[in-house]
């Protein structure tokens, strides 16, 4: 995967496999770093699942026997002078459940790979799993653009956010909010 994004929809289609209901994707970016980090509030991982989620042979899925997204995002983040940290509590230890992967890129590093496109990385995740409450901001040093499922379910009512009218409405709004950032 060339881009960030990519990264961050691996990211938050692991939280949906995990049955989070509510998914916060969240990127902080300054003149030196992006950050971002993906927190869902799903099944969660015990401690030795999330000692070895950086080995590229572990797997919790069944339809392959490899994992390489985290393993190559930590090879990204650290090749940049970053990181990437995974925190987890698993459902069986209490109500607060989920997982919180972060991930840290310093921007002016020959190997920093671009975002790429969060509007439509953010639009498959919607349409993918229209019933999941995602919350997503991207905060910048000019200005901010985000977005709230659960606040466009208490407009719409029954509406699903699947719709092709809807869909096609989040993405010029999320586009519309960052050209608002250019001027």
């Amino acid at each position: 995967m060339d881009e960030l994004s990519l990264y961050v929809l691996d990211i938050a289609m692991n939280s949906v496999r995990a049955g989070a209901s509510r998914i916060l994707i969240l990127l902080e970016e300054d003149e030196e770093t992006l950050k971002f980090s993906v927190t869902d509030n799903g099944c969660g991982m015990t401690k030795e699942q999330v000692e070895k989620i950086k080995d590229p042979f572990f797997t919790t899925r069944k339809t392959r026997k490899v994992g390489l997204g985290i393993p190559f995002l930590t090879m990204l983040a650290e090749g940049t002078g970053g990181y990437v940290n995974l925190t987890s509590t698993p459902a069986a230890e209490g109500e607060h459940h989920g997982t919180k992967t972060e991930a840290l890129f310093y921007r002016h590093h020959l190997d920093f790979i671009p975002l790429g496109d969060m509007t439509e990385t953010v639009k498959t995740l919607i349409q993918g799993s229209p019933d999941i409450d995602f919350v997503y901001r991207h905060k910048t040093p000019i200005g901010e653009v985000s977005l709230d499922t659960e606040e466009l379910r208490a407009v719409l009512g029954d509406i699903s956010l699947s719709e092709p009218e809807i869909l096609a409405w989040i993405g010029g709004n999320l586009t519309e909010q960052y050209q608002n950032l250019r001027r």
